[in-house]
């Protein structure tokens, strides 16, 4: 049974690691047109006023908790167990299983040159990988053609999951547009091509654990980055420190 918990405004899957890598796979055996978003800070922050981010997470097929304090204030919020489920980490968790059952994927996104390196360090670590295709699209709207060319390649593929890197909110607005029209798992992962393929410097695994990715991807790229944490992170403290005073006092009317 699908449990869900809004947070600042958003439905939030409560769900755990297993749970939510088993729910993709049986999708992806089935072919299931589904879509899948992994909300951090920033995406949650962004939906409260893009109405088009917004349905999108909210048609979504699961929406998982991918930042540490969205992770936190479910767990304040009385689901204890939960934690965080990173888009990166269920990106290269899903490849490893995918090698042994022996199922294909998709690549969507980033440049060719992420694409190209992103490709030969997955058959480097899980040498049965099946990928079944990759797309860098252009960095502009896509034409009619274009877009049905890429449905087109994507279901020709046989993928049973599709991982686009296109960024929030653009992956998320693609995800739901292509609803129906993708026979497969759609899942928006971010910056996690650009991670794996090693273009793009990841935090240390304990600053991700503890929550501060935010101020090491703000050290690296300060200047396209600044507003963006400044804004949505003090929002995001407002916003969730608020909705944990209304719960509080909700609890003790009603206790």
């Amino acid at each position: 049974m699908r449990v869900r918990e809004p947070v600042i405004g958003t439905a939030v899957d409560v769900v755990g690691w297993l749970v939510a890598l088993q729910r993709v796979c049986a999708w992806a055996q089935r072919k299931d047109s589904r879509y899948v978003c992994f909300c951090n800070v920033h995406a949650l922050v962004t939906a409260r006023w893009d109405t088009l981010l917004s349905s999108a997470l909210g048609q979504s097929d699961m929406v998982a908790p991918d930042g540490a304090p969205v992770a936190w204030v479910l767990r304040r919020l009385g689901h204890g167990a939960q934690r965080r489920i990173y888009g990166p980490d269920f990106f290269w968790a899903y490849c490893a299983a995918a090698a042994v059952d022996g199922e294909s994927i998709f690549l969507l996104g980033s440049s060719a040159n992420t694409l190209a390196r992103l490709q030969e360090r997955l058959h480097q670590v899980f040498p049965g990988l099946r990928i079944a295709g990759a797309i860098s699209p252009p960095f502009r709207a896509l034409t009619e053609e274009e877009d049905r060319a890429i449905v087109e390649a994507i279901n020709g593929s046989g993928a049973g999951t599709v991982w686009v890197s296109l960024g929030c909110p653009k992956q998320e607005i693609w995800m739901a547009a292509h609803h129906g029209a993708v026979r497969a798992v759609m899942l928006g992962v971010g910056a996690a091509f650009d991670f794996h393929a090693g273009t793009v410097r990841q935090a240390p695994r304990w600053m991700r654990e503890s929550g501060l990715e935010w101020m090491h991807r703000l050290f690296t790229e300060p200047r396209r980055l600044w507003r963006r944490y400044l804004v949505t992170n003090t929002m995001f403290l407002v916003l969730g420190g608020l909705q944990l005073l209304d719960r509080a006092l909700e609890r003790l009317r009603s206790g």
